[in-house]
Formats: structure tokens, C-alpha cells, sequence
């Protein structure tokens, strides 16, 4: 019921309220594309075959709250996997592990080499002016080791003519404060960009603690009743900082230079569980992250042929502290651990299009990291304590070539060639196949396949973590496949339409999965389960019309139906894993948001869902042996007002907006409805600001 109840809201919204999530200027941007209908079905010779999913400019820039969790939760169905409000938060496309999906930032991978996963709650979707999902076969193009996909994160060299200044205040629930502000200088030359986020919030909201249960009493102190208790949040205070600055020169003669720095300090404590019964006052649990990624590039393009090289370093320190008062004003130390990671980073890739029937590529990236992992505070029988942990280094190299052939305009094929090497390990040819077709000019129906073959090397932590690392871990490998179609269709008549969507099909299947298992030690330790089946489908929508002059609606949809079973042999006797689904797999996921735009009003309503998770391999249906799918809906309203000396934007943002009681993640408490309210603040002065050129190098 809970679903139909949605629909049904956003029913009543959009008859109350009419409409959206666009300032003035952007509503005046999409009223005109929209009018005019235009639908063009040639695409890049770079996307031949590729199944991508790329996020407009509006949904990045929807509030300074939220991170690319949030956007991903909303405009996608991939899995995000959340641990808690500003706590963990991993994506999973297909079926697949956070793991086995790369993410790159301005073309360098940023996956945690320790984890092989990245935290999205980290990633200010203020910090992100293109993001793009590549799935599946898909990710090959651009690096290996994406048995699920990728996601592609970067920001735009270009900015407005002239000074610019931005500065957002939000306030919210559970006394949450965050800040942006932004400035930016552009010149023929030269591009600069200066951006900072600080959020911050005891993040104490309350929620039913399905976990546990209080008696309720008669006067003859007999049991008549239980209920669950309403609990707060404890111990999930964060504050988290950002910076990135950037710089580029642009020699109008086909060079441009650039420099890219992006530090985090992140101070986060890690909420208690439900199950905890114990006083807040008595524990820290806190996670400490202090990050700096920074990239040099220089792009090189002349007619028919590009070339571009980049460097990179990027510094992570991370410290968790476990402390108990065992006494008044005693500490004691349970756990003290930190890790130092270094990467360095190298790139070079050419492209050249000799003719409109042909298009190659090249690269090569290396990644050397280093890293130091230690628990200070193990404490040995003789009562002195130990550093355990691991010092390590390991290089990765990757290099592909790749060749795009159009024999005709409704085909094209590609083929792509990819080798990687990780230490002295190297992995056999990485080939990907890709071909599309048009079908149909009436309606740009076009028609997509690929199948590639991939390989995902173990992680530092598979490999040398104290204690339970296994260095004789094998890769995982498979072979992945998929086949779709999609279209884009315009009318004018009776009022303008614009529609485009597609659906695919996958089937991924995967050897040596690697699993983390209890031992007979007392400890986890990773193994190569034989082979996971991971397939399914995917499906888009779209939908922009005006059915009034000046009423703008935008309508997005995406579902995905993932299976993903262990079709290995049984580990022992008692196994039960054999031939279920994957635990935090869920086989069901979806989203949907809808817009509307009227002048400088604007509403949005975002849906998303995700059905059951098991928490154990066996899929048991116990208390703790599954959690149940949950709904979420937002909504937003947002007015812009535009004044001599500065442009203003209010916004009213509802989270959670049914106070849906829900769980992402086993024992991880989520929060139920909240508010936030942001004021947007953009000067006026200097001379008339023009629209930021794109690629004019």
C-alpha cells in the first residue's frame, strides 16, 4: 500500500502545487529546448555499443546536502548500500559488490586500494559537474576490474566570463548546518574555480528500535504488553570539510592545461548499533579521514586527432579509535588503528578519426600505491601491546587500444583490446565487442550489444589483512554480456512531448567470487567461492512535455531486476549458500522523479525503492536473517527571486517525507521525516555574465 500511497501524493503535489526544481534561468533553458522538440539520433563514435546513464546538471546541483549517494539513490537503479545518515555508503550495479565497481575522478580511479570500494557519503555532489554510469561491459572502455560498471565523476574546465560568486546556507533537522560557497574567474585564457563545503550535525534524530522491547506492567507488576521503544541516534555526530580548487589555461591553439586539488577532513563518529544497550557516554567510536587527490593534465587537439597526459598523487590518512571508560574518568583503548595510503598516478591516451568511417583510441595508466595499515593497541599475553598490520606496495597498469568502425551510418562495431597488470601479476587480454544499429530513423530506435571478458585482482586487505588476509587468493574473472535498445521521440502537436528511454538485458558469470568466511580461528578470512550468475534487466524512461505555456513537466524513471546466485560448490556439509542470492542483493530496485517548472517556481518529488536483502548467505527469512523492502519519498520547493545587486534562491526540502521506518543496512538505524531549508545568495557586479564555453580547446 505504501506504494500506491506515493503515486498518489505525487498526484495531489503536482494539482497543489504546480511546480519544480529549477531556478528562473535554467526553467527559461528547458522551456525553449522543449518547444522546439529536437531529437537527433547520431551518436558519438566513442559510445558505439556503450550502455551508459549520465546525470543532468540540475540533479547534481539539487542542494549542497546531499552526496553522490544521494544522487545515485534517486536518479538510478543501482544499489546504494547506506550504513546510516553521513556514514558509509557503496554502490553496486548488476548485481555485484561495491568492490567491483571503479569509480574515476577527472580520469584517476579512486577506489580505496585497501577496501577496493569508495565512499560515496564523501563525494559533495557540489564538487561534480559530470557524472555518468557506464555499465557492465560498458566500463571496459575506460579502465578494467568493473565487473559491475563504473562510475565516471568529473568537473567542467570552463566557467562564466568575469567574478562570480555563490554562497548556499542550509539549515535542517537535528541541528544540521551546511555551507558552500563558490568563486570563479573566466578570461580568454584563463579558468578558475574555487569551491568549499562544510556540513555538520550531532545527527541525534530519533527512530523505533525494532531491536528491542520494554515490558509494560500491571500494578501487580505482571507482563500485560511490549512495545518498542522510541531511541535516539547516539554517538553519529559528524563535521566534514571540502575544498577543491582548480586551474586552467587554455592557449585558444588547441592546448589546455590544468590543475585540479581536492582535499576532505572528515570527523565522524559511528552511531551505535540498535542492539547496543550500553550508555553513549561510556564509548568513542570515531573514524577520523584525511584526504588530498590531486590531478595535472594537459589536452593536446588538433583536426582529426587528440592527445592528453595527466599526473596525479593522492594522500589518505584514516584513524578509528575504540575507547571504553572501564572506570570514572579511566579510558581504556580498544582499538587503535591507522593507515596511510600514497598513490601516484600517470596517464597518456591519444585518439585520432582519420575518416568519418573510423575512430581509434589508446591509453595507458599506471597507479603505484603504497600503503601502511597497523592496529597499535593489540595487547599480547604477556600484557604489552603490538602493532599488527601491513606495509605494503603494489603497481597497476592498464593499457587498451581500441578501434571504431561506422561501414554505414545506421552501424557501427567496436572493438576493444585491454591489458592490466597488478605487482608482477598480469591478467590474459581483457577483449570487449561492441555493436549498435539503427533501426529506425522514426523514433531513433536503436539497437545495442557487447560482450567482454574482465578481471578484478584481489585488494591489499583480501590479500595481507592481520588477521585473516589470504595472499593465495585468485582474481575473479568472467565473461559479461548484454543486448538492448533504445529510443528518443519528439511531437509538437497537441503540445510539445519530448520521450526517450531503453531497456537492456545482462548476464554476467563470474569465477573465483571472493567472499569473507568465518573460520574455526575465531576470525573472517576471504576465499574464492567458485562461481556467481549475476543477470537481469534494466529500464529507462523519460518524459518532458508542456502542456501549457510556461508548465513545464519532467518525468524520469529507472528499474532494475538483478539476480545474483551462488552457483558454486558447497564449502561443507552445513553449507546453504549454494544456488541463493547474494546477501545485500536486492532483486528489485527503482527510482523515479518528477519536475515541475512554472516561472521561478519550481517542485520535485523523488521515489526510490529496493526490495527485501538477506543479510546471510543461507537467505534465512530469521529476524536478522533478512531485511524488508522499504520506499523512500522527497520532495522539494524552490522559488527563485532576482534583485538589482544579487540573485536569490529559497528552497524547502522534505526527506523521508511518509516517516518510512526502514533499515539499509542490519542494525544501522535510519532517520525518519526531516526538513532542511536553504537560502542561496548569487551577487551581481563586474560586467554582464556569459554562458561558460564547453570544449573550445
Amino acid at each position: 500500500m505504501r506504494i500506491y500511497r506515493s503515486y498518489i501524493y505525487l498526484f495531489l503535489c503536482i494539482l497543489n502545487f504546480a511546480f519544480s526544481t529549477r531556478t528562473y534561468a535554467q526553467s527559461t533553458q528547458r522551456m525553449n529546448n522543449l518547444r522546439e522538440v529536437v531529437v537527433w539520433g547520431k551518436r558519438p563514435m566513442k559510445d558505439i555499443g556503450v550502455q551508459k546513464t549520465t546525470f543532468d546538471s540540475i540533479a547534481l546541483k539539487e542542494n549542497i546536502a546531499l552526496s553522490m549517494a544521494d544522487i545515485l539513490t534517486f536518479n538510478s537503479s543501482v544499489f546504494v548500500k547506506s550504513y546510516g545518515r553521513a556514514t558509509l555508503s557503496t554502490v553496486a550495479f548488476r548485481g555485484t559488490s561495491p568492490s567491483h565497481t571503479q569509480v574515476t575522478w577527472n580520469g584517476m580511479r579512486i577506489n580505496n586500494p585497501m577496501l577496493g570500494m569508495t565512499d560515496f557519503s564523501t563525494i559533495p555532489s557540489y564538487f561534480i559537474d559530470q557524472a555518468s554510469l557506464l555499465h557492465g561491459t560498458s566500463s571496459v572502455n575506460e579502465t578494467g576490474g568493473g565487473l559491475g560498471g563504473l562510475v565516471r565523476l568529473g568537473t567542467i574546465p570552463d566557467v562564466a566570463e568575469g567574478v562570480n560568486l555563490q554562497y548556499v546556507q542550509g539549515v535542517g533537522s537535528f541541528s544540521t548546518f551546511d555551507e558552500f560557497a563558490r568563486f570563479t574567474y573566466g578570461s580568454e585564457h584563463w579558468h578558475v574555480s574555487s569551491r568549499v563545503v562544510y556540513s555538520s550535525s550531532p545527527n541525534d534524530y530519533k527512530y523505533i528500535n525494532h531491536d528491542k522491547k520494554v515490558n509494560i506492567y500491571d500494578d501487580d507488576k505482571n507482563i500485560i504488553g511490549q512495545y518498542h521503544p522510541t531511541e535516539r541516534n547516539r554517538s553519529g555526530a559528524y563535521k566534514d570539510f571540502h575544498a577543491l580548487q582548480e586551474v586552467y589555461y587554455n592557449t585558444n591553439k588547441g592546448d589546455r592545461f590544468g590543475f585540479n586539488a581536492w582535499y576532505i577532513n572528515s570527523n565522524r563518529e559511528l552511531p551505535m548499533l540498535t542492539t547496543d544497550y550500553g550508555n553513549e557516554r561510556n564509548f568513542e567510536n570515531r573514524q577520523r579521514e584525511q584526504t588530498l587527490r590531486s590531478v595535472l593534465s594537459w589536452d593536446h587537439r588538433r583536426d582529426g586527432w587528440k592527445f592528453a597526459a595527466k599526473g596525479g598523487y593522492i594522500h589518505t590518512w584514516m584513524a578509528y579509535d575504540y575507547k571504553r571508560e572501564v572506570a570514572e574518568n579511566n579510558w581504556s583503548s580498544m582499538t587503535r588503528s591507522r593507515s596511510r595510503v600514497n598513490t601516484f598516478y600517470g596517464q597518456a591516451e591519444g585518439e585520432y578519426n582519420p575518416t568519418r568511417k573510423w575512430y581509434f583510441t589508446a591509453n595507458i595508466s599506471a597507479h603505484q600505491h603504497f600503503v601502511r595499515s597497523e592496529d597499535k593497541n593489540i595487547i599480547l599475553q604477556d600484557g604489552d601491546k603490538a602493532v599488527v598490520g601491513y606495509d605494503k606496495g603494489r603497481i597497476e597498469l592498464s593499457g587498451s587500444a581500441s578501434a571504431k568502425w561506422q561501414p554505414a551510418d545506421p552501424l557501427g562495431l567496436s572493438l576493444v583490446l585491454r591489458q592490466e597488470m597488478f605487482g608482477d601479476k598480469w591478467a590474459p587480454v581483457i577483449p570487449a565487442f561492441f555493436i549498435d544499429g539503427l533501426l529506425s530513423r522514426k523514433g531513433n530506435v536503436m539497437l545495442k550489444a557487447s560482450v567482454s571478458r574482465n578481471h578484478k585482482f584481489p585488494t591489499l586487505n583480501d590479500l595481507y589483512f592481520l588477521p585473516g588476509g589470504n595472499p593465495d587468493l585468485k582474481s575473479e574473472h568472467g565473461w559479461s554480456y548484454d543486448a538492448g535498445a533504445s529510443f528518443d521521440v519528439g511531437w509538437k502537436a497537441p503540445f510539445p512531448v519530448s520521450m526517450g528511454g531503453s531497456a537492456t538485458w545482462f548476464d554476467s558469470r563470474i569465477d573465483d567470487w571472493i567472499i569473507w568466511l568465518p573460520t574455526t580461528k575465531g576470525f573472517f578470512s576471504p576465499r574464492n567461492v567458485k562461481k556467481v550468475h549475476a543477470y537481469g534487466i534494466e529500464g529507462k524512461l523519460n518524459i518532458a512535455f508542456e502542456p501549457f505555456k510556461g508548465w513545464i513537466f519532467d518525468l524520469n524513471g529507472s528499474y532494475s531486476w538483478t539476480p545474483s546466485i551462488n552457483e558454486g560448490e558447497k564449502m561443507s556439509p552445513a553449507d546453504q549458500s549454494v544456488g541463493k542470492q547474494l546477501p545485500y542483493v536486492p532483486k528489485h530496485s527503482a527510482s523515479f522523479t518528477g519536475r515541475l517548472t512554472w516561472k521561478s517556481w519550481s517542485f520535485l518529488y523523488k521515489w526510490a525503492y529496493y526490495s527485501e536483502r538477506f543479510t546471510m548467505s543461507s537467505n534465512d527469512y530469521t529476524i536478522t536473517g533478512h531485511l524488508p523492502k522499504y520506499y523512500m519519498s522527497n520532495v522539494s520547493l524552490e522559488k527563485g527571486l532576482k534583485f538589482k545587486p544579487v540573485d536569490l534562491q529559497l528552497k524547502l526540502a522534505v526527506n523521508n517525507l511518509f516517516n518510512e521506518d526502514y533499515l539499509s543496512v542490519l542494525s544501522r538505524p535510519m532517520p525518519g521525516i526531516n526538513f532542511e531549508f536553504f537560502v542561496g545568495i548569487t551577487p551581481k557586479f563586474g560586467k554582464k555574465k556569459t554562458e561558460p564555453k564547453t570544449d573550445n580547446y
